[in-house]
């Protein structure tokens, strides 16, 4: 199980841009790592080409998103349309998992998925489908964007409004739940706000209530008294309040804190001296997060061998890795049935922290429910999925030779980057050979026998320890 540890490093080399050399070199290994970061896994063209064009070229796609953008953005939110009006919960998720596995801007949303679980809303309270695509429009139009537009958002939301009970906060009854979690979750973390600063706070955002579905400002409701927060007296307003909060000082040191374990490590734990530089940075741009990611991304300690694999895959990231590995053209409710056994339902978060993510991925049910999960994508077998997202289909396509190491290290190479010990290699190696002489159906042909060996291969290639690591 992957242990935190304290982190404390230069960060004037940290956060330099790494440069390829004879001891760190661009290679597929790097570049993997760089696209299971920051999107959901790679095809083998998209892995070579990242090969090709090297770091640079590689983040700066990353960061601008692939061509047709635009119209791939129009299509899904027609989608979106239609969806919201059926008001139906699994639709709502399978367009979702549609667009991470297809969307040609793969980090926004990666960091789609990194604001829901930071504003974690669920609709099993907000009961309104069209509510949470708003919000999930929210987090993709601000995905990269400036924190302070977004935080202000996210506070007049219809979703956030019911999900913390803003709409039920009164002149005279304030309720305290989105001043706390504004403070605790959203903005500064725990120890850097008092409960009398949520008390104050909770009275600024009185009056906040919904009419025709969206935000509306009752002043008769909103309390217009004096309030102290922080240390600082005034009439505040809930939009003050916001502002307020991301003045503190812990404010970006607590976004890019988070923002690290998102992208460099969650095995770590980061020292105040380590984000204080980007914190600054971040300040300075005015909340740009697209800026300090780029940095991150650009950065020695991105690539450096402390930040490889040192995050265990969501249910989320797991299986959308096998099918656009798979280059998968499946329908995505199966997929979010299969996210959901897993333990991560979209759009219904356990709490107002989110999942826990980490070690809490992964224990000996889930494990087993992931390796059930790899047959059922890879053995074509699953009415949900069929040859849909096929290995056998696959080789073909990449004319991987009918031999024994061709095929192993084309499945390592794709989901793993040939990073495996040697003994993992000879057992797949083994298999390969054995499965040759294997009694098979005697109503089976050679060519039937041939795709069960590529599929049972590709499968053990998905159960290795190795797989479930970001």
């Amino acid at each position: 199980m992957l242990r935190t540890t304290r982190l404390d490093l230069d960060p004037a080399w940290a956060w330099q841009p790494y440069r390829p050399s004879a001891a760190t070199p661009w290679d597929l290994r790097k570049a993997g790592h760089l696209l299971r970061r920051a999107g959901f896994g790679a095809t083998r063209a998209e892995l070579d080409e990242a090969v090709a064009a090297g770091p640079e070229a590689t983040i700066e796609r990353l960061l601008q998103g692939g061509p047709g953008g635009a119209e791939f953005d129009e299509l899904a939110e027609q989608r979106a349309s239609h969806t919201a009006q059926t008001n139906a919960d699994e639709p709502m998720r399978a367009w979702w998992l549609y667009l991470m596995l297809h969307s040609p801007h793969p980090l926004r949303e990666k960091m789609t998925l990194f604001w829901h679980n930071h504003f974690a809303t669920s609709q099993a309270k907000v009961n309104n489908v069209d509510y949470m695509l708003q919000q999930n429009a929210l987090f993709r139009r601000q995905a990269l964007g400036d924190f302070r537009v977004l935080l202000q958002e996210v506070s007049k939301d219809p979703a956030m409004l019911v999900w913390l009970d803003t709409v039920e906060s009164k002149k005279g009854r304030p309720n305290e739940n989105y001043a706390r979690e504004l403070m605790e979750l959203f903005s500064l973390g725990i120890g850097h706000y008092t409960e009398h600063d949520i008390r104050e706070a909770a009275r600024a955002f009185t009056g906040w209530e919904l009419r025709r579905d969206r935000f509306h400002f009752n002043t008769r409701e909103h309390d217009r008294s004096v309030k102290q927060v922080f240390g600082r007296s005034g009439p505040f307003t809930g939009e003050e309040v916001v502002r307020l909060c991301l003045e503190q000082q812990a404010a970006p040191l607590f976004l890019v804190r988070k923002l690290c374990r998102c992208f460099i490590s969650e095995t770590h734990e980061f020292s105040d001296e380590l984000v204080q530089p980007l914190a600054t940075e971040l300040r300075q741009l005015g909340y740009d997060v697209g800026r300090i990611v780029a940095r991150m991304l650009r950065s020695n300690l991105f690539f450096a061998p402390l930040a490889y694999r040192a995050r265990i895959k969501s249910p989320t990231t797991y299986v959308l890795g096998i099918l656009r590995g798979l280059e998968a053209n499946v329908g995505t409710v199966g997929v979010a049935q299969l996210c959901e056994n897993l333990g991560q339902k979209l759009f219904y978060p356990p709490s107002v922290k989110g999942w826990d993510g980490g070690a809490a991925w992964l224990n000996s049910t889930t494990l087993l429910l992931r390796q059930n999960a790899a047959l059922a994508l890879t053995s074509t077998e699953d009415v949900r999925f069929g040859r849909r997202c096929d290995p056998d289909v696959l080789a073909q396509k990449h004319q991987v030779p009918d031999d024994d190491q061709a095929q192993v290290a084309f499945f390592l190479n794709l989901f793993l980057q040939d990073d495996v010990p040697t003994e993992t290699r000879q057992a797949l190696l083994d298999y390969a050979r054995t499965s040759r002489t294997l009694t098979y159906p005697v109503y089976w042909t050679e060519k039937d026998r041939a795709a069960h060996r590529l599929r049972t291969l590709c499968y053990l290639v998905l159960t290795q320890p190795e797989m479930q690591l970001e």
